[in-house]
């Protein structure tokens, strides 16, 4: 990683190999940085223990104000400055401090509790309650808000968040510091103050850049394929920030077609021509991408598709049916950590033998999982003998599995269930790139996104982990 050049005094150059923190926010904080005429950085990169000390007096000045306002500001520009001067390694030492030196103090919090357990009267348990409540933040929170009052602050916890996330499973603590980021992230990245913009082929440069930068679902390969998906049958929506102009926080890409399909490769082939959008029936959302990885957890999914179906209908009236076409990207990561006995329940005792004739071991799970690794899906005979049982155990997948918290098991039937959908349809080679057989042996899901049930789905999902799907998609569970 590249640092800032140093001359007279100043940091006048700023390089882009920079990780973790945007350009955008880096230059208006190195801009106040050098008009503030601060002296030099005491802190080096990777943050070797010999400087941990100088960093822990800086955050526990910024905790107590010492020095005044002013000094307390320029503490904190400082405080950013040293964030992005560090590399890596520094940044994992940084949060580590932040996330273990200024948690919650639990001899203060017992205090404050024996406090209010003794309390009489109505006035002293309030102040009691009062008290403990202070006691409940962490002195963190506040070198958060101050952290906020930087050029662009909010950008810059978006993205120190970005370098948290991976860390977590490192260091259970910083759980609750990602916890205090994101409250903090929740009020700036409100959905009220976003904007849903359609993007065209006439839109920025740059933008369309990130659309193939950000791509998480089907890959955009080229500028003609960017341009496939922008054409008279395709629309592109996205959120944007008025502080990211170009750069989307979640995009969605809708396929304007008659009735809905059970493939993708049929909607992103390029050689099938537009068709006129005014003879479409259906309104497909075939891919959603989030795109900063700082604002995990902070959902716009629902916003975005109720915002788009509103814009599509207001634009076409011929439009009735919103549905989509959805990988299953945790199927086949299920089926391999799914006991042995549980293939003996889920598939046919048949289904088991017709199988065997197509791999050496005897055990179900085995063959299975050995077919799915070569190129089944070629041989015709093979792909006839997998259907039935691997349709049965993914309709098992979607319908039953759930986590410990009853909502369902993979991430994307999650995310549209929760947004009051219908499971309406489980599709069999639905998406034959190497993608798709790897990450859900081929097999889609369309879910059904019909307006008046929208809300009585979601709440029956939430309140009670009850998924809704049609008959079609339960059958599947019986063939």
């Amino acid at each position: 990683m590249k640092i800032f050049s140093r001359n007279k005094g100043h940091y006048d150059k700023l390089y882009d190999s920079i990780v973790g923190i945007s350009g955008q926010t880096i230059n208006k904080i190195i801009n106040v940085w050098n008009e503030s005429g601060n002296s030099a950085l005491k802190i080096r990169p990777d943050l070797p223990k010999s400087d941990e000390e100088i960093l822990r007096n800086l955050l526990e000045d910024c905790v107590n104000a010492r020095g005044g306002e002013i000094s307390v500001k320029s503490k904190i520009i400082h405080l950013g400055i040293i964030y992005i001067n560090l590399t890596d390694k520094g940044k994992s030492k940084f949060l580590r401090i932040l996330a273990r030196d200024f948690d919650i103090n639990t001899n203060l919090l017992n205090e404050k509790i024996n406090t209010l357990k003794t309390s009489k009267g109505e006035n002293e348990r309030i102040n009691a309650e009062l008290e403990l409540s202070k006691a409940l933040v962490p002195p963190r929170v506040k070198i958060l808000r101050q952290l906020v009052t930087l050029p662009n602050g909010f950008l810059f916890l978006k993205d120190m968040r970005r370098d948290l996330i991976p860390l977590i499973s490192t260091m259970p603590r910083l759980r609750k510091l990602d916890a205090d980021i994101k409250d903090l992230l929740v009020t700036y990245f409100d959905i009220n103050l976003l904007d849903l913009k359609e993007i065209t082929w006439n839109s920025p440069a740059i933008l369309l850049e990130k659309l193939m930068e950000y791509e998480a679902v089907h890959e955009i390969f080229s500028w003609n394929d960017l341009k496939h998906r922008l054409q008279t049958n395709r629309k592109i929506f996205a959120f944007f920030h008025n502080k990211m102009p170009h750069d989307p926080l979640i995009f969605i890409e809708i396929a304007l077609v008659h009735g809905i399909p059970n493939n993708i490769q049929v909607l992103l082939d390029r050689n099938i021509p537009p068709h006129d959008p005014s003879i479409a029936d259906s309104a497909i959302f075939y891919s959603i991408s989030s795109t900063q990885k700082g604002l995990k957890g902070i959902s716009f999914g629902s916003f975005l598709i109720k915002r788009v179906v509103k814009e599509l209908s207001a634009e076409f009236s011929n439009l009735k049916k919103f549905s989509t076409l959805s990988p299953i990207p945790k199927f086949t990561e299920w089926l391999k950590n799914l006991p042995s006995k549980n293939y003996v329940e889920l598939i046919k005792e048949s289904e088991i033998k017709n199988l065997q004739k197509f791999a050496k071991s005897k055990q179900i799970k085995n063959i299975l999982l050995g077919i799915l690794d070569t190129k089944w899906n070629e041989n015709k005979d093979l792909s006839n003998e997998l259907q039935k049982p691997l349709m049965r155990l993914c309709a098992h997948y979607l319908i039953n599995v759930k986590k410990r918290n009853n909502i369902a098991f993979d991430p994307v039937a999650h995310f549209h269930l929760m947004n009051g959908a219908k499971m309406q349809r489980i599709n069999w080679l639905g998406d034959t790139s190497e993608k798709g057989l790897k990450q859900s042996a081929g097999i889609m899901v369309n879910y059904y996104y019909k307006l008046n049930k929208i809300i009585a789905n979601h709440e029956n999902y939430f309140n009670e982990g009850k998924v809704c799907s049609s008959k079609e998609a339960r059958s599947c569970l019986k063939k």
